[in-house]
């Protein structure tokens, strides 16, 4: 059973993957701009709805892709889906991670590449998180708790409202968003996973800035993402959750 539910995860994690290039190319522009609709050469983005569904490649003649290379983000949304998989087992909850992995994957990348965290995919994967985890709550074999999942997600939320507050330069507002979803599927499996989580994300992006200065790419003050680390570290915590309560 767990093995059948690891292959079908990565199947689902390749398949999702093969789509976020895409948006990912179409998401990433400054506050206030609109929505990217054309590839790097001027070209329309076409496709399935709205051209937001599809690989990310032209289809204009002599024209190539336009977003991050659609084989390597299939395969790192594959390993991501199957490895939650493998640590969750068959319990209900896996569902919410594997739906919640590829919005992850792509986040990170628009962060990464505009240091943005975007409302439309920020604030419905928070309310996402917290809808589906209660319906996991009344399914058996649910190894979490969903008042805990709630308030998890409103106390990382408060916590980096708080850095945002000390720091406004060092940190955005998107990074308090993207911290209710992250907290909810933490807090599933209890205060302690949230900590470390939470802590981790912090740590992640502190390791990749002092890397970044001591390699003289860039100094104490520069901007940074944030988001990939945050989404990085609650990985970690799902992944120790997850793996406790097996």
């Amino acid at each position: 059973m767990r093995v059948l539910l690891i292959v079908l995860a990565a199947l689902w994690g390749a398949g999702a993957g093969l789509l976020v290039p895409r948006a990912a190319h179409r998401f990433s522009v400054d506050a206030g701009e609109p929505w990217r609709g054309e590839c790097p050469d001027g070209h329309p983005i076409t496709g399935a709805f709205g051209g937001w569904a599809g690989r990310a490649r032209c289809t204009a003649a002599g024209c190539g892709t336009y977003g991050p290379s659609t084989p390597v983000v299939g395969a790192l949304t594959a390993v991501v889906c199957a490895v939650l998989a493998a640590a969750t087992g068959p319990r209900p909850e896996v569902v919410v991670w594997l739906l919640a992995a590829p919005i992850g994957v792509l986040l990170a990348l628009v962060d990464h590449r505009v240091h943005r965290l975007p409302d439309v995919l920020t604030l419905p994967l928070a309310a996402a998180a917290a809808v589906l985890l209660g319906v996991a709550a009344l399914l058996p074999a649910a190894a979490g708790s969903w008042p805990t999942a709630l308030l998890g997600g409103l106390a990382l939320g408060a916590a980096y409202f708080v850095l945002f507050l000390v720091n406004p330069s060092g940190m955005g507002f998107g990074d308090v968003k993207l911290a209710l979803a992250l907290g909810a599927v933490l807090g599933w499996y209890g205060w302690p996973v949230l900590v470390v989580g939470g802590f981790a994300g912090l740590l992640y992006g502190a390791c990749y800035g002092l890397g970044l200065v001591v390699l003289r790419r860039a100094g104490r003050r520069s901007a940074m993402p944030l988001g990939p680390f945050m989404i990085g570290g609650a990985f970690t915590g799902l992944l120790l959750g997850a793996f406790a309560v097996a």
